[in-house]
């Protein structure tokens, strides 16, 4: 039997409170695990539990494809989350962009039917414009006043 050394490995501090509920008389020192040899973790659990290696392989088996599924059901809810979210932005932008051409049409509507008092509305801002930025850049030019004390 094969067992998913790196999925054992690498979620061992989960499965080892697993092992030690199935074997309940193995000890952190017999649950070590030295430079990835399973073969040695194995002994070990076998010389003090007096379980067939066989079984021992099975159980860790079930542990690392019960861990790979339980990450592949997260991924999936992830993936789900993900889509739902896209589909309520789409949705938001789809509404937003309704709004915004309303708005537009409303607008221009309004400057169709009474256009010369827009076009003076726009002069208007326009000359109130050129009138503050010909004083702010008249008063960066000119030297602060002196005074004398």
């Amino acid at each position: 039997m094969a067992i998913n050394v790196q999925g054992l490995q690498g979620q061992w501090n989960q499965f080892k409170g697993e092992v030690k509920k199935k074997w309940g008389q193995l000890t952190d020192d017999d649950l070590r695990w030295n430079n990835g040899n399973i073969d040695q973790l194995i002994g070990r659990i076998q010389e003090r539990t007096g379980e067939k290696r066989e079984a021992i392989e099975k159980f860790f088996d079930q542990m690392t494809s019960q861990g790979a599924s339980a990450f592949s059901s997260a991924v999936e809810t992830v993936g789900h989350a993900a889509n739902e979210a896209t589909n309520r932005i789409r949705e938001g932008y789809s509404q937003m962009s309704d709004t915004a051409r309303d708005q537009y049409g409303h607008a221009r509507e309004v400057v169709v039917r009474n256009p010369m008092q827009w076009v003076a509305a726009a002069f208007g801002i326009g000359f109130l414009a050129g009138m503050i930025a010909g004083y702010a850049s008249s008063s960066a030019t000119q030297p602060p006043p002196r005074r004398f004390f």
